[in-house]
C-alpha cells in the first residue's frame, strides 16, 4: 500500500472510529463491555497502522505484520459480539480454548500497543503486576503475600468481567474522555488557537515580560478545551516561544514557562485532562462540583507562574511590549468560539451527562463558526476534526483500558488495602508526613507513566489512606464501615485532587518529561535543564496539595475557600521572591529570611500553631504574614532606593 493510500485509509478508518464512539454516546444500543472492547479494539487497531514496531521502522509501508495486528485488535470485540454464547458457557465455569486465547490477546495487544505508543515502562508493569497475582505472589512472605490464583480464573476475570481491562476506567475513556478530545479537536480545527493566542497577546500586552504572560494566558485558556500538557506546548508554544526569544528571554526560561503553563492546562477547568473524569468516576461526586471546585486553586497555579515572569523581566529588564492589535475586533471575529463553551457550561451545570454536553457542544461550534465569514467550518474541516479526534485518541485511549490491567490485579489481590495501611503505619497516623510519601510516589511514578496513569495507580494505593487520616478517627470508623457520611465527601475529593495534583510532575519531571521535550525542541535548549526549570517554576504543584489538606480550600464554606486563595497570592510572591532572590533588585540573605517567613505564615492556619482565633474568619498567622511581608518589602525598597539615588550621584 502505498503512502498515499495508506494515509486515505487511516483518515477513512479514523473517521469511522470517531462516528461509532459519537452515535454510541449519544444514542447508545450497546453494553458497556461490549463498548469498551470496541473503544480498545478500534484504537489500537488504528494504533499498529499509525505508531510502527521502533522508531527506526519506516513509515511509509504498512509491514505484513503490523496489518495482522491491526486485524487481531479488531477482532477482540468481534469475537465478543458473534460469540454471545461465551458468556453463558463460562459463566458455568466452562471457558472453551477460544475465550481463552482471545482474553489473551487481550493481554498481549494492550501491552504491545503500549510498548509503542508510551515505551517499556508501563508494560513492564503490567507483566509484573500479572507475574505477581499468578506466579511468584504465593512465594512473597508478610503483607504483600499472596495465595495466587489459576490462569483460567484470571483470563475470565480480565475479559468477561468489569474488573480488568473493560472496567469503569475503560467506561470513561470511551465516553467523557473520547467525547471531549473529540470536542477539543473541533475547537482547534475551527481556529480557536489562533483566537486564544491573538487574545492573549492584547491582553497581556500591558504586563512587563508581556510574552511570558502571552504564553502563559494561552496555555491556560488552551488548557480548558485540550486537557493535554504536550498538546499545549506544541499548539501554542510553538508561537509562544519564539515569540519570548524575540523579546530577550532566555530560551530555557522560556521554554520552562510553556511547559509548566501547559501543564497547568491539566488542572484547568473545564476539562481538566482525563484525570478529572476518572475523578468523578471513583468519587461518585458530580463532574460539575469538581470543576467548580477547581477554579481557584487553578487560578493560583498560574498566579504562581505569572510571578516567576514578573521576576525575569524585571531581572532582564525586558519591557511591555506594545501590540497594534485591539481587543474589539478580536473579540468580534472571534465571538462565536464563546458560544460553544457557553453551551458546555450550561449544560454541564444543568445536569446533563458530560457525553451529551460534549456532543452537543461539538454541534454548536459548526453552527457558530457560520456566524462568521473566515472560519466557517465546511464539511472538509468537519472530517479532519474528526479524524484528529480519534488518531489523538490513540495513545490516551489504550493507556487507560490497559491501565485497567493494573487496577484489577491491585483490586483483586487487596495490595490496595495492604499499601494504604503501610502508608498510615509508616507515617505514623501523621497527615503531612504520609503526604511526602505519596509525594515521593508520584515522583518516582511520574517518571515512567504519563500524568493520567500516575494519578490512576497513585490513588487507588493511597486515597484511602489520606481520608482516613483527614477524617476525625469517630467520622473515620463510620466510613471504614461502608457508612456513608455527607462531610466526608468533600475530604474523599480532596484527597483525590492532592494525588492529581501530584501526579502532574510527570510532565516535568526528568528523565520522562515528555511536555519539557517538546519545549525544549522548540526553544532549542537541554531537555533535561528545561525540565528541572520547568520543575522550579511548577513548585504550586506541591504546594497546592498541602492546602487541599491542611486548609478548607476545598472542605470549607466558600468564604473560608476566598480566604485561603486570596492569602495564597501573596504566598506565592514570596515563594518566587525567595526562590529566585530577586525583586527590585538581588535580594539580600535577610529580606530573603523575612519573606520566607511571611510565606509560611500566609500558608499557615491558626490550628497548625494551636492558636486561638481571635479576630473571626481571618486567620492569626495570615495577619502576622502580612506585617511581616510588608517589613520585608519595606527594607528591600528602602535600599533599592538608596542603590538608585547612589547611581545619580
Amino acid at each position: 500500500m502505498s503512502r498515499e493510500h495508506l494515509s486515505k485509509f487511516i483518515f477513512v478508518y479514523a473517521i469511522f472510529i470517531a462516528l461509532f464512539h459519537f452515535y454510541i454516546n449519544i444514542w447508545g444500543g450497546i453494553s458497556n463491555l461490549r463498548f469498551n472492547a470496541a473503544h480498545f479494539s478500534l484504537l489500537a487497531s488504528l494504533g499498529f497502522l499509525t505508531f510502527r514496531v521502533s522508531k527506526h521502522s519506516s513509515k511509509d509501508i504498512i509491514p505484513i505484520y503490523d496489518i495482522f495486528l491491526a486485524l487481531l485488535a479488531s477482532s477482540i470485540v468481534m469475537y465478543m459480539v458473534f460469540f454471545e454464547d461465551s458468556f453463558y458457557a463460562v459463566a458455568n465455569s466452562n471457558m472453551r480454548p477460544s475465550d481463552l486465547f482471545y482474553a489473551g490477546v487481550t493481554i498481549f495487544v494492550a501491552i504491545e500497543i503500549l510498548r509503542r505508543t508510551t515505551g517499556f515502562i508501563i508494560p513492564v508493569m503490567i507483566i509484573i503486576a500479572i507475574g505477581y497475582l499468578l506466579f511468584f505472589g504465593k512465594y512473597l512472605t508478610g503483607v504483600f503475600a499472596f495465595g495466587g490464583m489459576g490462569i483460567e480464573r484470571f483470563l475470565y476475570r480480565m475479559y468477561y468481567t468489569g474488573e480488568g481491562p473493560f472496567g469503569p476506567i475503560a467506561t470513561i475513556s470511551a465516553t467523557y474522555v473520547f467525547m471531549f478530545i473529540l470536542f477539543s479537536a473541533f475547537l482547534m480545527k475551527s481556529g480557536a488557537g489562533d483566537f486564544i493566542v491573538e487574545l492573549a497577546s492584547v491582553a497581556t500586552s500591558r504586563f512587563k515580560g508581556g510574552t511570558g504572560h502571552v504564553a502563559l494566558f494561552s496555555s491556560a485558556l488552551m488548557g480548558t478545551i485540550s486537557g493535554s500538557a504536550v498538546a499545549n506546548v506544541v499548539s501554542t508554544g510553538s508561537i509562544t516561544i519564539p515569540m519570548m526569544k524575540k523579546a530577550k528571554f532566555q530560551p530555557m526560561f522560556a521554554a520552562s514557562i510553556e511547559t509548566s503553563a501547559s501543564t497547568g492546562g491539566q488542572i484547568m477547568p473545564p476539562i481538566m485532562g482525563a484525570g478529572a473524569f476518572i475523578m468523578a468516576q471513583m468519587t461518585q461526586i458530580a463532574y460539575s462540583t469538581i470543576i467548580v471546585l477547581s477554579i481557584l486553586p487553578a487560578i493560583l497555579y498560574f498566579i504562581s507562574i505569572s510571578f516567576y515572569i514578573h521576576i525575569h523581566a524585571k531581572k532582564y529588564n525586558i519591557e511591555a511590549e506594545k501590540v497594534d492589535k485591539k481587543a474589539w475586533p478580536i473579540v468580534r471575529e472571534g465571538f462565536h468560539f464563546l458560544i460553544p463553551i457557553t453551551v458546555l457550561v450550561f449544560l454541564l451545570i444543568y445536569g446533563f451527562t458530560p457525553t451529551y454536553a460534549a456532543g452537543i457542544s461539538m454541534v454548536a461550534i459548526v453552527g457558530a463558526s457560520y456566524l462568521t465569514k473566515t472560519k466557517r467550518m465546511n464539511f472538509r474541516l468537519i472530517l479532519e476534526a474528526l479524524a484528529s479526534g480519534a488518531q489523538n485518541m490513540v495513545v490516551t485511549g489504550t493507556l487507560l483500558v490497559s491501565i485497567g490491567i493494573i487496577v484489577g490485579v491491585i483490586n483483586i489481590s487487596g495490595i490496595g488495602i495492604t499499601l494504604s495501611q503501610l502508608i498510615i503505619e509508616w507515617s505514623h497516623s501523621n497527615l503531612f508526613i504520609a503526604l511526602m510519601l505519596v509525594s515521593v510516589a508520584a515522583i518516582v511514578l511520574g517518571m515512567g507513566l504519563p500524568t493520567t496513569a500516575a494519578y490512576v495507580v497513585l490513588v487507588v494505593l493511597s486515597a484511602p489512606a489520606l481520608v482516613g487520616l483527614m477524617l476525625d478517627p469517630a467520622t473515620a470508623a463510620l466510613v471504614s464501615a461502608g457508612i456513608s457520611v455527607p462531610q466526608a465527601t468533600m475530604y474523599l475529593l480532596s484527597a483525590h485532587l492532592m494525588v492529581f495534583w501530584l501526579a502532574q510532575v510527570s510532565n516535568l519531571t526528568p528523565p520522562v518529561c515528555l511536555a519539557a521535550f517538546a519545549g525544549a525542541a522548540i526553544a532549542g535548549t537541554p531537555p533535561m535543564k528545561t525540565g528541572f526549570r520547568a520543575l522550579s517554576l511548577g513548585k504550586a504543584f506541591y504546594i497546592m496539595p498541602l492546602l487541599f489538606a491542611f486548609s478548607p480550600l476545598i472542605t470549607g464554606t466558600w468564604p473560608e475557600k476566598f480566604e485561603v486563595f486570596a492569602f495564597a497570592i501573596p504566598g506565592f510572591l514570596g515563594i518566587a521572591a525567595v526562590s529566585e532572590g530577586f525583586w527590585d533588585m538581588k535580594m539580600t540573605l535577610f529580606e530573603r529570611a523575612l519573606f520566607a517567613i511571611a510565606t509560611i505564615l500566609f500558608f499557615s492556619q491558626d490550628e497548625i500553631f494551636h492558636i486561638e482565633n481571635y479576630f473571626g474568619l481571618i486567620q492569626v498567622t495570615n495577619i502576622v504574614g502580612v506585617v511581616v511581608f510588608a517589613i520585608a518589602m519595606f527594607l528591600h525598597k528602602y535600599r533599592y532606593k538608596k542603590s538608585l539615588e547612589a547611581l545619580h550621584v
